[in-house]
């Protein structure tokens, strides 16, 4: 894709994609979720979940699997109000956007 991804999308969109899952989801699934539609690697997104993180958005909890530690990434109720305001942030914007590329009503 040639747009770029500023901090605010990939916030929106980690929040998305972690909150599909209830019990949570780790970072290397999340990295796989997101690549198939924006360019996203491992290193760019831990920076992302760590501020989401700090911000208070996700939870994070470790399970040893096959003896190997994994780190979980669940969504709070703050970070599920966040996440609904970047949808309707994100539908007003698409709407504008499509009006312009396409002259379609917003």
């Amino acid at each position: 894709m040639t747009f770029t991804s500023s901090a605010a999308l990939l916030d929106a969109v980690v929040l998305a994609v972690v909150s599909r899952e209830e019990q949570g989801t780790y970072g290397y699934r999340i990295t796989q979720q997101i690549k198939e539609v924006l360019d996203l690697s491992e290193s760019a997104l831990y920076p992302v979940l760590r501020r989401l993180q700090k911000d208070q958005c996700l939870t994070v909890y470790d399970e040893t699997i096959n003896g190997r530690n994994r780190r979980y990434y669940q969504t709070t109720s703050k970070g599920l109000e966040q996440l609904d305001r970047y949808r309707a942030d994100w539908k007003e914007y698409s709407q504008k956007i499509d009006h312009l590329f396409w002259g379609e009503p917003s």
